[in-house]
């Protein structure tokens, strides 16, 4: 399982540079921390950056440290925070239902499409599930000292007590990851479990005096800090960015919201394969409705089947909370990840016992029914591969998507939407090999249920999703000139020479790798609005923003300027700049302009005076 995890994700840490928007500015956070020494105010291109909890950024900052700063340490938080999210998994459904669930939950962790996806940018989804899930457990487990341990083994003492620290420890870990949602996530599925069962009497074995105090420990200080060094900074933190954002009122508006159907039925995508599974986890869930409600004397005391019921209680607790949490909030697709891990967990137990049993209807016709759907999407892939067939091999992706209008559309993944039928010139190798896992591995799960071979019919799913997801990397790889502009500045960087200037017209998130490779300052024209306008407000911000007015004035001083324009904006910059332009670098779309035309001798990238 660990050899098919780190397999996966070693594989795409490298490929693609880091990508523009979101994945590029966190990473150039954590730069200049790095570079800054300030562990309490986040920077990016100078400005305070203060919409963020810190400890992802921490972790960016030490990888860098020990690593250097480039895209594999940037990535490398990530892909620890999902091995140990594996291996949590492992531990937790392997006490609750036996060890070949354990093996299944933490196999499934590594290749649930949802977990792969929302890892391949730098977000705090996967190290803010990691703290909820450990602290749930510690809980868990504190109330149940003796589950899945041998009959005779006494537990107490030392092992209680770190346990109920380390549910007040998570907990503080998960603020500092994502901020107070991160509580609400922890709190409300512990104490609904906890008046479900009954176990709030038992209140007083909680260490809640010297739990809190630990958890503020933890949590309190970088808020007060971050508060007394930044005016403004916890009515911005917990006010704009917590409260008025879940209400969709939080300034400036840079969310959107996912329609209600298209929100419930993407979890099963985020889910799959192992979604198809879901209906043997309604059936679990069922049974214990109709059994008398879980209670630590109504079963023998740490016994197996009574930790199962329990846990399945939690995690259907936990995954509810969250998933009906961001259908009332405002909402990205990645949003919903901290439900991942229960519901795996879920899955991989009824599996599991299924499988124990000798199979089962219900896991034929999912298997089935898994089958189907893979077979669809492999002729969907046969039939772009086919479409494209005569079409040359496009170098530049960017030039063969269909370009739609997404300037005003903030969910993750609106460029799935540029996806037409020429693109798949440029994917054929990907294709072809998603194409052959969706085919051959479906099929022979098939077989080998009908010959009984449960286990070996759950690893060659778990083979074939692997082999998917080693496609979808190397397809992400093919994009890189279109969602990064390392390349543009690469050509950047073998022309310029410090008293240069480089500007980004529009918002500064539209060319942000431009910032992490440059590692220079950036001039924005009129790209303050969003995520960097608290920041822009305080006295000490970088004099890097210009109007229209001033870019006109400096392209036509003696300083050369290169100026970085988004595909949408030509139009307006080409109308805007009247003067001479000189094409420095072109990729999908974008473009960077030039005062003056290329120095020979520094490269041989230039274009003709526009």
């Amino acid at each position: 399982m660990l050899a098919l995890l780190l397999l996966v994700y070693l594989g795409s840490a490298i490929s693609p540079a880091l990508l523009d928007d979101a994945d590029s500015t966190h990473a150039e956070a954590a730069r200049e921390m790095l570079v800054r020494g300030d562990y309490v105010t986040l920077h990016v291109n100078g400005v305070r950056y203060l919409e963020k909890a810190p400890l992802p950024y921490w972790l960016v900052a030490f990888s860098f440290r020990v690593f250097g700063v480039n895209a594999l340490a940037a990535r490398l938080p990530s892909i620890l925070a999902v091995l140990l999210l594996a291996l949590l998994a492992m531990a937790w459904a392997g006490r609750a239902f036996g060890p070949r669930a354990g093996i299944y939950a933490g196999l499934f962790a590594a290749t649930a499409t949802g977990v792969f996806l929302f890892t391949r940018i730098m977000i705090p989804e996967a190290l803010l599930s990691l703290f909820i899930a450990a602290s749930l457990y510690c809980m868990l487990t504190a109330l149940n000292p003796g589950a899945g341990r041998s009959v005779g083994v006494r537990v107490g003492g030392p092992y209680l007590r770190w346990r109920w620290y380390g549910v007040y420890a998570g907990a503080a870990l998960a603020v500092l990851t994502k901020g107070l949602v991160a509580l609400v996530f922890i709190v409300l599925p512990a104490g609904g479990y906890l008046l479900l069962t009954g176990e709030w009497r038992h209140w007083r074995e909680f260490r809640l005096a010297s739990g809190t105090a630990l958890f503020l420990l933890i949590a309190a200080p970088w808020h007060l800090l971050a508060g007394y060094r930044n005016p403004g900074f916890l009515w911005f933190y917990f006010v704009n960015e917590h409260f008025l954002r879940f209400l969709g009122k939080r300034f400036p508006k840079d969310y959107n919201k996912l329609p209600v159907a298209l929100y419930w039925s993407l979890q099963l995508a985020w889910l799959f394969p192992w979604s198809l599974f879901l209906p043997g986890v309604v059936r679990d869930l069922w049974k214990d409705s109709r059994r008398s409600r879980v209670r630590p004397g109504g079963e023998a005391a740490g016994s197996p089947m009574g930790f199962a019921r329990q846990t399945r209680l939690l995690c259907a607790l936990w995954a509810g909370i969250v998933l009906v949490f961001f259908s009332i909030s405002t909402n990205q697709e990645y949003y919903t990840f901290p439900s991942y891990l229960p519901l795996l967990i879920l899955l991989a137990g009824a599996v599991a016992a299924s499988e124990l049993r000798g199979g089962s209807r219900w896991l034929t016709w999912s298997t089935g029914a898994l089958t189907l759907v893979s077979l669809a999407a492999g002729a969907a892939l046969f039939a772009a591969l086919w479409s494209s067939r005569h079409l040359p091999y496009a170098a530049d992706i960017g030039n063969v998507l269909a370009k739609h209008d997404l300037a005003n559309d903030t969910l993750s993944l609106s460029h799935m939407l540029d996806l037409q039928g020429d693109t798949f010139a440029a994917l054929r190798l990907p294709a072809l090999l998603a194409l052959l896992a969706l085919t051959l591995g479906p099929l022979s799960a098939c077989f080998l249920r009908w010959r009984k071979r449960h286990y070996a019919a759950t690893w060659s799913l778990a083979c074939a999703m692997a082999t998917v997801l080693i496609a979808a990397g190397l397809a992400y790889a093919r994009f890189q000139p279109y969602l990064s502009s390392k390349g543009l500045a690469d050509s950047i960087a073998r022309q310029a020479v410090p008293q240069d200037q480089v500007v980004i017209y529009g918002e500064q998130s539209a060319g942000s790798s431009l910032l992490f490779y440059l590692q220079r300052p950036i001039f924005v024209v009129n790209g303050w609005a969003t995520s960097m306008w608290f920041g822009s407000t305080f006295p000490d911000v970088p004099k890097l923003s210009w109007s229209d007015a001033d870019l006109v004035r400096a392209w036509d001083s003696g300083a050369r300027i290169f100026l970085f324009v988004p595909a949408f904006k030509k139009p307006q910059v080409d109308a805007l700049l009247g003067g001479p332009k000189y094409v420095v670098a072109e990729s999908s779309g974008k473009t960077v302009y030039s005062n003056r035309p290329a120095v020979a001798s520094r490269s041989a990238v230039s274009g003709p005076p526009r």
